[in-house]
């Protein structure tokens, strides 16, 4: 069997393997390790093995994931996302949809906290659900609303995404953490824009709330204020060189934990909880990117990737056809596949090719970043789409697809924007002084 033979038939029981529902991590290990023990011999399979893992657990990088995901669960704790959606109620309620767009800025918010998609969703789900059916919102409207605005978590910083691929493409975790904040603030609007189209067009999908006193409004916004300043000193921090993405990450955990304790909204059980969550989430990242580690070695001794690109080379197609051949491949993907399989599987094939076609690394993270959260609300699988359910209970799933189908539109309009004006994702990361 030749490496590249070897390598078609690693990446088809890889599928396999996923499709019976064994977990990424182990899939890529078993792949990885299996592949290169027939290409290569086991004694070179076992030194991969033991080498890569080894790297993978002790890279320094990677402790931004448990710190800004036990910031990201002491905050749902304490409470503080029903603070953010309060505030963002308080300014933007009033209009047409205000609700959903209440929603949506509370999930851009919460996602500058959790980093996590499910999380974002699952948290402002269970706040403001409840809230935009009591006052006679289309189920299709709230619960698209949720499930778009839920996808914002793995852009806005800190993302597990951008950790993930910096990792696994050695770029500046910092870098991209910057490169996400105005392509997340330019579909965040794009989202209010559609909630506040299908709410001019169906007064009754989205009525308007009830106006809130100036006074009251700054009052509210006060409340949630040491939140927001959290995110500011921790991603700003990152932005004008002050910390490292490590250190704003314990930077922003250690404040957010004493913010819950000066406030007493964390009792004992509560922060034991966060760090048992916090536990099991950083473990399940650190296996997959352990799976990861032993699996591209595998991929380079097959010589897929080159040949990919020299593949798609031959097509013709240019830079941008090429690039657009492998955003509908991701498209594809993302209809069976949730966004860390997707990102981690396909990050080691397709990065040389990119990179080989001048785009800027770290610019495609970002596209790449957005076309996965495209598939966290298609169907079949709609990861978002399925936690949004969950938490609405009766709203059935075509409801909440159809829901889900403008704000599709929407991340099409802001993915074919930042393809067209590439300093949208690079101006920050350009100007950062550290």
């Amino acid at each position: 069997m030749t490496p590249f033979v070897a390598g078609f038939v690693g990446i088809a029981c890889l599928f396999a393997l996923l499709i019976v529902r064994v977990p990424v991590a182990f899939s890529m290990l078993i792949v990885g390790f299996g592949g290169y023990w027939v290409l290569e011999g086991s004694r070179s399979a076992g030194g991969v093995l033991l080498t890569e893992s080894y790297s993978a657990i002790s890279n320094y990088n990677l402790i931004v994931v448990p710190m800004f995901v036990l910031l990201g669960n002491v905050s749902s704790a304490a409470g503080f996302s029903r603070g953010l959606y309060d505030a963002a109620f308080a300014w933007v309620g009033r209009f047409r949809g205000g609700l959903a767009s209440a929603s949506v800025l509370g999930c851009a918010v919460f996602a500058a906290v959790s980093g996590s998609s499910v999380a974002t969703a699952v948290t402002l789900g269970k706040v403001a659900l409840p809230e935009m059916r009591r006052l006679g919102y289309a189920p299709g409207l709230s619960t698209g609303a949720i499930a778009a605005g839920g996808t914002l978590g793995f852009l806005i910083p800190p993302s597990t995404g951008f950790v993930l691929y910096a990792i696994l493409t050695e770029e500046s975790i910092g870098r991209l953490f910057m490169a996400g904040v105005v392509p997340g603030l330019l579909l965040t609007a794009l989202f209010m824009a559609v909630v506040w189209l299908i709410s001019y067009f169906d007064p009754k999908a989205g009525p308007r709330g009830e106006p809130v006193a100036l006074a009251d409004r700054f009052r509210i916004f006060g409340q949630a204020a040491p939140l927001l300043l959290v995110i500011v000193l921790s991603i700003g921090g990152i932005y004008v060189g002050i910390f490292t993405p490590v250190e704003a990450s314990g930077v922003g955990a250690a404040l957010v934990i004493l913010l819950a304790v000066i406030k007493r909204r964390l009792s004992f059980k509560d922060f034991r909880d966060a760090v048992m969550s916090t536990l099991s989430t950083s473990a399940m990242l650190y296996a997959i990117v352990i799976g990861a580690n032993v699996l591209n070695p595998f991929f380079a001794v097959t010589r897929i990737p080159s040949t990919l690109g020299e593949g798609l080379g031959a097509l013709g197609l240019g830079a941008y056809g090429t690039l657009f051949v492998i955003i509908f491949a991701y498209i594809v993907l993302g209809m069976f596949m949730d966004g860390l399989s997707m990102l981690v599987i396909t990050i080691p094939i397709v990065f040389p090719v990119i990179t080989a076609l001048g785009f800027d690394p770290v610019w495609f993270g970002v596209v790449a970043v957005i076309v996965i959260e495209m598939g966290m609300i298609t169907p079949p699988v709609g990861l978002n789409v399925f936690v949004v359910r969950a938490v609405a209970g009766d709203v059935p799933l075509t409801t909440i697809f159809r829901g889900v189908a403008p704000f599709l539109l929407a991340m099409i309009v802001g993915l074919l924007l930042i393809i067209a004006i590439p300093g949208i994702a690079l101006f920050l990361p350009n100007t950062m002084f550290g």
